[in-house]
């Protein structure tokens, strides 16, 4: 099944949710509100003509005052894929978690929290995966700015001032 034809299953399973497939290089993704993640991603994986077993990749990434959350899935049984897109503003960062879907989502959503501050409601242990536990912002959104020191210990030489983003 391609994405165009997995996108009109899916519209058609849920009318309401708004589905739009934007036809991007290098495969089209399909826009979900994030009110619809869960079920939608409850019947990809459980659905038998899709089946995706595997969340392959939990991306973050900024845009402009939004934050995005980028999800590759893959059926090992069908050998298709697919890929799912939430768009949250930054001041709502929340999503909900689909580690009970897909259970090595508990480290991409940690990791997106981590760098990016999006918050995974629901999620089973959401704490930092890559930055100490006191460590303060986010170090991939675009307005973060690096301490000069963490703990005492200086930075400057690890993190230089005019290191561009």
């Amino acid at each position: 099944m391609n994405q165009s034809e997995i996108h009109n299953r899916l519209s058609k399973l849920f009318p309401s949710a708004g589905l739009v497939l934007e036809e991007i290089q290098p495969e089209p993704v399909c826009r979900i509100p994030r009110e619809q993640l869960v079920e939608v991603s409850a019947l990809l994986r459980d659905d038998p003509s899709l089946h995706f077993d595997c969340l392959m990749c939990l991306s973050a990434v900024e845009k402009g005052p939004e934050l995005h959350t980028v999800y590759h899935l893959y059926s090992i049984r069908h050998h298709h894929r697919f890929t799912l897109r939430c768009i949250v503003a930054k001041e709502d960062a929340v999503m909900p978690s689909v580690s009970t879907i897909w259970p090595t989502a508990e480290w991409h959503e940690r990791e997106a929290y981590d760098m990016m501050g999006i918050q995974f409601s629901g999620h089973p242990d959401h704490r930092r995966i890559l930055c100490a536990d006191d460590w303060e912002g986010h170090p991939l959104r675009k307005d973060y700015k690096s301490p000069e020191s963490f703990h005492d210990i200086p930075l400057t030489n690890i993190f230089p001032p005019d290191l561009p983003l």
